[in-house]
């Protein structure tokens, strides 16, 4: 998912949970490696806080927590972290290229602190 819609994705789902609530700070973890390519949480905020202008969510923190894609290894049975991108994902172990990804792929909103007034 490109990061333009992954910010409003995100901003969407805080205001669904804030009804109307004033949202201070938000903590979302996203996989290193949606849609495809690498993921930057810099551009995540950036999108953020432009989905998020003139909504009770626009002055919050936003925190970006990057989860390493992570894949098990159906060759040697080895879990950890992908050597690259999920296309050309490796086992970390073996090098074996049969892996299914389990972790690292996708989009949790972890926290959403709200502050007084609307």
């Amino acid at each position: 998912m490109h990061e333009t819609g992954l910010s409003d994705a995100i901003v969407q789902a805080v205001l669904d949970r804030a009804d109307g609530r004033k949202v201070t700070a938000v903590r979302v973890r996203v996989g290193g490696h949606i849609g495809g390519h690498e993921v930057d949480p810099h551009v995540i905020d950036q999108g953020f806080r432009v989905a998020a202008a003139g909504t009770p969510a626009q002055d919050a923190d936003v925190e970006v927590v990057i989860e390493p894609l992570a894949v098990r290894c159906r060759d040697c049975g080895v879990q950890g972290a992908a050597l690259d991108a999920p296309a050309l994902a490796a086992c970390p172990c073996c090098g074996g290229v049969d892996i299914e990804v389990v972790g690292g792929a996708d989009v949790q909103l972890e926290e959403i602190t709200f502050g007084g007034g609307v």
